[in-house]
């Protein structure tokens, strides 16, 4: 028995190395982002931000890629500094979990209100590390963005105590304060950023965002709008949650044509994924079968089609939306060419999504992603 102790130590010790180096060829690539966001009374303009640019966000993160593969991607949400959140939980509250339900962190979004308040920087950090589904895996990137505009020091809870337990747990914390760049270092936003291995970013939150029209919008918005009859919901929730789909398209639309052709293209992106309700999804991957569905999980138009009739009428499907989502891409990659010939002589708008987007590449690639 002595013998086998060392043996089952060298075995235990190599199966961890493995693992941690990303060597295991089946393990999926993933980036989790949780953004915390200070909705006191000031921060209109930040929510604003937030809601306007989250599927141009989503977009640029859909094109990172790792040993050939694009990633899945988790996005949390807390709110912070609202005095409508109980003063006992330090005027905090956790929005959503890290999920890969990206209409659900867009409905959510769009409830966020400002009111108060006291914001507790180090707090909500705590909290975000403590409380959130994170990786234990050492190969996936890990990242939070706190934008706020009040002290980084505001509270009891010491915010150099919350940022050390984050970078021992893998996880970086960028700092993104609204307002000018001296101020956010004087008032140790950029102290918090260095402490946890992240950048510190400061923005207008109510400067307008420069958008900028292309030829090619017109056709991304329709072909988004075909996309959508290519959803069958499914399951108790099915209908529901397609509504819920459509709900974020008019709140996309509600903040302007941008939006809008962002919320199109990121339909046509693999980190859009809906397998809890879509049977398309699904289906696709192996979240349920088209044979352990009873009929009254279907929609009507399937359920009295027999079970040939009913895997053709899904094959059309994915193949509607299959080339619905080549379409897209192709005329999104004209559109971003478009777009950075316009930007050249345009430093751009110090705007939340510029200032994820610029850090979040370098992090991707110290990880080993690439993002074009």
């Amino acid at each position: 028995m002595k013998r086998l102790v060392p043996c089952t130590k060298w075995i235990v010790a190599a199966l961890m190395l493995l693992f941690a180096s990303g060597g295991v060829a089946f393990a999926e690539e993933r980036i989790q982002m949780a953004i915390l966001l200070d909705t006191s009374n000031s921060m209109d303009g930040l929510i604003g931000q937030a809601k306007a640019q989250l599927w141009k966000v989503v977009n640029e993160l859909a094109r990172a890629k790792r040993h050939g593969a694009h990633p899945v991607l988790e996005v949390a949400l807390y709110e912070y500094g609202n005095d409508q959140l109980r003063e006992s939980d330090g005027y905090i509250r956790m929005v959503s979990n890290l999920t890969t339900d990206l209409d659900r962190i867009s409905e959510e979004l769009f409830k966020l209100t400002t009111d108060g308040g006291s914001e507790y920087c180090g707090m909500v950090i705590d909290r975000a590390v403590d409380g959130l589904s994170w990786s234990r895996t050492n190969d996936v990137l890990k990242v939070i963005y706190i934008a706020g505009n009040e002290p980084f020091t505001q509270g009891s809870f010491p915010y150099a105590v919350s940022c050390a337990k984050a970078i021992r747990k893998g996880i970086i914390v960028n700092t993104v304060f609204c307002g000018s760049f001296d101020e956010g270092v004087s008032t140790f936003w950029k102290d918090g950023a260095d402490r946890a291995d992240g950048r510190y970013m400061s923005i207008d939150q109510d400067e307008a965002v420069v958008n900028i029209t292309t030829p090619f919008d017109k056709d991304i918005v329709i072909l988004g709008d075909e996309l959508n009859a290519t959803y069958v919901g499914y399951g108790s929730k099915g209908e529901a949650l397609k509504e819920r789909q459509a709900a974020q398209d008019s709140n996309a639309a509600s903040m302007g044509a941008e939006a809008t052709v962002q919320r199109s293209v990121a339909k046509a992106q693999g980190a859009y994924s809906n397998s809890s309700w879509d049977l398309v999804d699904a289906v696709q991957n192996k979240a349920v079968t088209l044979g352990s569905l009873k009929d009254d999980d279907l929609p009507l138009e399937m359920r009295k089609m027999t079970l040939p009739q009913k895997e053709k009428y899904l094959q059309g499907l994915v193949a509607r939306r299959t080339a619905l989502q080549e379409k897209i891409n192709t005329a999104n990659e004209k559109r971003r060419v478009y777009v950075a010939e316009q930007m050249k002589n345009n430093a751009g708008a110090h705007s939340l999504d510029r200032a994820i987007l610029t850090s979040v590449k370098d992090e991707a690639a110290k990880k080993g992603f690439t993002i074009e």
